[in-house]
C-alpha cells in the first residue's frame, strides 16, 4: 500500500474525499485530544497529590524532557520506517500512555509516567507532520493549517471532556480510558488503513536537524516562535490552575478555560490564510500580538468568569497564526535552505512550548502565579516588536 491511495480533484470540496488527508487529520486531532484530556484534568491531579506549584511544575518539566529527548530519534526512525507507520505506532502507545498518567500512585511514578506521555506526544507529533506534509506535496495544495487547526479542535475536545467527566464525577482513571480507548479507536480506523511501506533503504548524511538552533536573523524570527509558542504552552497546563485558583471556580469551571482558547485557536487557524492574504505577515504579527497581550490583561485584571472566558478566548485568537507565518518566514529564509532554517525554527518554537509550562510553575512558585501570566504578557508584546522580521526577502 503506497502512503497515500487516491489524488483527489483540486477544488475545494476534495480534501474530505481523500483517505489519506482524513488519515493525517484523525492523527492531529487524536494528538490534541489526549494532549487536553490531561490538560483539563491538571488541578484534580495537584489537589490529589497536594503538588505545590514548584513540584507540579518540575512534573511538567518530566513531561517537556520525555517530549524533547523523543524529537530526534522520531525524526530518524521516520526517515527509516516512513512517517506514516511511525504515526500509527506511536498513536498505538500514546493512548495507553495517558492511562498510566492516571495509575501513577506517588507523584515520583507520575513523573515518570508523564515523561513517557511527553517522549509519545512529541514523537508521534514529528512523525504526523511528515506525514502531513507528504500529504501536501501529493495533494499539491496547502492544508497544513488546517490539520494544525484540528489538533487545536482536538485540544478543546479533550478540555471539554474534563469539564463534563468531572461535572458526572468520573475518576481521571475511568475518564482517560474512556477516551483512549474511543477516541483511539476511532483514529486507527482511519489511520491504519493508509499506512504507507517501510521506505527504500538509503544514507542519510550528516547530523539530525531537529536540535539545530536558529542564527543571525532567523534566530529573531526563531524568538518570535518562543514568545508565542511559551504562552500556548502554559495554556495547556495552567489555565485551569489559573481560573480554579485566582477567578475561585470550581474544578469543572476550571477546564472551561483551555477549552474556549482552543475553540478559538481552531477557527482563527481556519481563516488564517484569508487574513494574511488581506494584510500581510507583519500586520497580522502585530494585530496577533496585541491581541494576545489584550486577552492576557483581561485574565489578570479580573474576578468574573464569564470575562475570563473571553480573555482566554482571545489569547487563542492572539496565538493561532503566528507559528504557521514563522515556519512560512524560515521556508523562504534568504541565507540559510528551508528544510535547516524550518528545523532550527521548529526547534526553538517546540522548545518554548514545552518549556513554558514548568517555567510558569517557577515563577509561580517565586511571585505567584499572576507575574507568571504577566510575563507571558511581556512576551506577547516582544512578538509584537519583533513581527517585521517575519516579512518575506524578495531574494528568496
Amino acid at each position: 500500500m503506497s502512503e497515500v491511495t487516491s489524488r483527489p480533484g483540486r477544488h475545494e470540496g476534495a480534501l474530505w474525499n481523500d483517505a489519506g488527508w482524513r488519515a493525517v487529520t484523525a492523527a492531529f486531532t487524536l494528538n490534541g485530544m489526549l494532549f487536553g484530556v490531561w490538560a483539563s484534568r491538571v488541578p484534580g491531579f495537584k489537589e490529589s497529590f497536594a503538588l505545590s506549584e514548584a513540584t507540579l511544575g518540575f512534573l511538567l518539566l518530566a513531561l517537556a524532557g520525555g517530549a524533547i529527548t523523543s524529537f530526534p530519534l522520531a525524526g530518524g526512525l521516520s526517515e527509516r520506517w516512513g512517517a506514516s507507520r511511525m504515526t500509527i505506532l506511536c498513536a498505538m502507545l500514546y493512548c495507553p500512555a495517558l492511562i498510566g498518567l492516571a495509575l501513577a500512585p506517588t507523584p515520583l511514578a507520575l513523573g515518570v509516567a508523564l515523561f513517557a506521555f511527553g517522549a509519545l506526544h512529541g514523537a508521534m507529533d514529528v512523525c504526523m507532520n511528515g506525514w502531513a506534509a507528504k500529504v501536501e506535496t501529493r495533494m499539491e495544495r496547502s492544508t497544513m493549517s488546517i490539520f494544525h487547526a484540528m489538533f487545536s479542535l482536538g485540544a478543546g475536545l479533550g478540555a471539554a471532556s474534563g469539564y463534563a467527566a468531572v461535572r458526572v464525577g468520573l475518576s481521571p482513571l475511568t475518564h482517560f480510558t474512556m477516551v483512549a480507548v474511543i477516541g483511539g479507536a476511532l483514529a486507527l480506523w482511519l489511520m491504519i488503513p493508509q499506512r504507507g511501506p517501510k521506505p527504500a533503504p538509503h544514507i542519510v548524511k550528516g547530523r539530525g536537524s531537529f536540535l539545530a538552533l536558529p542564527s543571525g536573523r532567523l534566530a529573531l524570527v526563531g524568538l518570535v516562535a518562543f514568545c508565542v509558542s511559551m504562552g500556548e504552552g502554559a495554556m495547556a497546563d495552567w489555565s485551569a490552575v489559573f481560573m480554579e485558583q485566582l477567578i475561585k471556580v470550581s474544578e469543572a469551571q476550571a477546564a472551561l478555560g483551555y477549552a474556549a482558547f482552543s475553540a478559538t485557536m481552531v477557527l482563527t487557524r481556519l481563516s488564517g490564510g484569508v487574513l494574511v492574504q488581506w494584510m500581510g505577515p507583519v500586520k497580522v504579527t502585530r494585530i496577533s500580538g496585541l491581541t494576545a497581550f489584550l486577552g492576557l490583561l483581561v485574565v489578570l485584571t479580573t474576578n468574573n468568569l464569564a470575562v475570563a472566558l473571553l480573555g482566554f478566548a482571545m489569547i487563542g485568537v492572539g496565538y493561532a497564526v503566528v507559528m504557521p507565518l514563522v515556519f512560512s518566514r524560515a521556508a523562504n529564509d534568504p541565507d540559510v535552505p528551508s528544510g535547516p532554517a524550518i528545523a532550527s525554527v521548529a526547534t526553538v518554537g517546540y522548545g518554548g512550548m514545552l518549556l513554558g509550562p514548568p517555567v510558569v510553575g517557577f515563577v509561580a512558585q517565586i511571585a505567584g502565579l499572576r507575574v507568571s501570566f504577566g510575563m507571558l504578557a511581556m512576551l506577547a508584546l516582544l512578538a509584537v516588536v519583533l513581527a517585521p522580521v517575519l516579512r518575506i526577502d524578495p531574494r528568496r
